[in-house]
């Protein structure tokens, strides 16, 4: 493949041929200034995302003894794995995933 050269560079140009933007318009990452009247508005989503951020951070995700527990069961080799139950517990979790997808649609 041939790589093209013939792109020229500006040299040319002062700071003086740029246009100043007013004061009082937008800037490019839409805050207006502090002269314009301008109103906030915070979806439902938002709020429901910060209730839910709130709810679980006063819940424990994890809990740390039974952790603790089953690394000890594990490193010590008593640790026994009941596959029916896994079977089962995959089983309603992806039922939960239909439901919960079929609820969006």
């Amino acid at each position: 493949m041939k790589v093209d050269n013939s792109i020229q560079s500006v040299t040319n140009v002062s700071a003086g041929d740029v246009k100043k933007r007013p004061e009082n318009s937008a800037s490019s990452s839409g805050v207006e200034s502090e002269n314009a009247n301008s109103a906030v508005h915070i979806s439902s989503h938002s709020t429901n995302l910060k209730t839910t951020e709130s709810i679980s951070n006063n819940e424990a995700v994890v809990d740390i003894s039974r952790v603790q527990e089953i690394k000890s069961a594990i490193s010590e080799g008593t640790f026994k794995v009941n596959p029916d139950v896994i079977a089962d517990r995959l089983l309603e979790t992806v039922k939960e995933l239909i439901q919960t997808k079929e609820g969006r649609s």
